[in-house]
């Protein structure tokens, strides 16, 4: 399963008066990596969608700040 979380490296430039942050990390959706939707999925129970913003695990994509610890 391909990594939801790319990183790529900006030019820095010699002039640039601010420290440069040297690598720079955003994220993708899952559904770029599915093709289709394929039949019979696992879901999540109704409570539990509602919550996650989706009825499909395979859909699923928590979002966490750059200060937050991944739980």
């Amino acid at each position: 399963m391909p990594s939801f979380y790319k990183e790529y490296h900006p030019y820095i430039s010699p002039f640039d008066p601010c420290p440069p942050i040297k690598t720079k990390v955003y994220s993708t959706p899952p559904n770029l990596y599915l093709g289709f939707q394929p039949p019979h999925l696992p879901q999540f129970s109704p409570m539990e969608a509602l919550k996650a913003g989706t009825l499909w695990k395979t859909f699923y994509d928590p979002y966490y700040g750059p200060n937050e610890k991944k739980s």
